[in-house]
């Protein structure tokens, strides 16, 4: 098995996928970041002085899977069909479980908008709260499903 994104001689390239079937494809990623207890409650109980943290995660999250492309060198802009963050607030972290499902029908998947997704709704809870908590550790961001195109069905 090769790495699809470099050529016989080693440089980076974008994958061709002009000749790969046009299917629906959907990817699920999901990842968490955890907190102090403090920090917990401020969030659960919406008293972050930048206002709706949760929320505002989730808004960034669809964007960061709309801004794929230009961020991740060889990723291919895809017609994205859906975007949904899931934000869940979960005391034995403490702090936040993390999912996010993007849908396209293309030639290639949308694993890395599902992954993008993910770290920046992580990223824009750790903007909202870091004011009372540099200490937060975002992780555990994987895949958790894959369906669609050649390759078929993944789940973890």
């Amino acid at each position: 098995m090769s790495l699809s994104h470099f050529d016989k001689k080693g440089d980076a390239h974008m994958v061709d996928v002009s000749e790969k079937a046009v299917t629906s494809r959907i990817a699920t990623a999901a990842g968490h970041i955890k907190m102090a207890a403090e920090t917990f409650e401020i969030i659960s109980e919406g008293r972050a002085k930048k206002g709706d943290v949760l929320g505002i995660a989730r808004l960034a999250g669809i964007m960061g899977a709309k801004k794929t492309p230009d961020l991740i060198p060889l990723c291919h802009p895809l017609p994205v069909t859906k975007v949904a963050v899931e934000l869940t607030l979960d005391p034995d972290l403490p702090g936040v479980n993390i999912e996010a499902t993007v849908k396209t029908t293309g030639q290639t998947g949308v694993e890395m908008e599902a992954l993008t997704a993910v770290s920046t709704a992580a990223l824009t809870v750790y903007d909202m709260a870091k004011a009372v908590d540099k200490a937060m550790e975002i992780g555990g961001i994987r895949v958790i499903l894959k369906d669609g195109g050649k390759s078929g069905r993944y789940e973890a």
